[in-house]
């Protein structure tokens, strides 16, 4: 088979691109998500065990990174085995039809010196959300931590069904914190 040199080219770009575009690997002992809220007007932070993060992201291309996270939401650790096993009961995350919450980015603007600006869709029990969030990042030496909070508001989510829609004794705003240490 015989390429001009304009296809060879082309095909020797192609593969220089796709093999740019192979995401981070995600160091977990370094990353995590959790979310705060308050109960009884008492702030609380409970962390999701398990979950995983894709990004691609090049710090000389920021605008063209793509991120997703996908959380086990029986994974939530509330410190109390009791509390644990509820929060993935029907009235809250209903775990059992429901067993994942996911984010996808849709775009990723630079918002100066180590920030930018998340835009995606937020799935949690079966209702998906445009979300918009600031993200910071540091590189060093060639590992990249990302952290960033995302404000939700529960019942959005039809987090709390039942009679803890009161949001007297679990607050309506929740904050989705998230740190993810990624490297080539």
């Amino acid at each position: 088979m015989k390429f001009s040199n304009g296809t060879l080219l082309a095909s020797l770009l192609a593969v220089a691109l796709v093999a740019n575009a192979v995401p981070l690997k995600t160091d977990p002992a370094k990353s995590m998500v959790s979310a705060s809220f308050k109960q009884m007007n008492v702030p609380v932070e409970a962390k999701f065990t398990k979950f995983t993060a894709s990004i691609d992201y090049d710090a000389a291309k920021p605008d063209a990174a793509k991120a997703s996270v996908e959380i086990d939401t029986t994974s939530l650790d509330l410190g109390d085995p009791l509390m644990n096993k509820e929060v993935a009961k029907k009235d809250w995350f209903n775990s059992a039809q429901f067993p994942k919450a996911t984010f996808v980015s849709s775009g990723i603007k630079a918002a100066g010196p180590g920030k930018m600006t998340v835009t995606g869709k937020l799935s949690i029990k079966g209702k998906t959300t445009d979300v918009s969030f600031p993200l910071t990042v540091k590189t060093e030496a060639g590992k990249h931590t990302f952290d960033g909070a995302l404000p939700i508001k529960r019942l959005t989510y039809n987090i709390g069904d039942g009679e803890w829609k009161d949001t007297s004794m679990v607050a309506d705003e929740v904050v989705i914190k998230f740190r993810v240490s990624a490297a080539q």
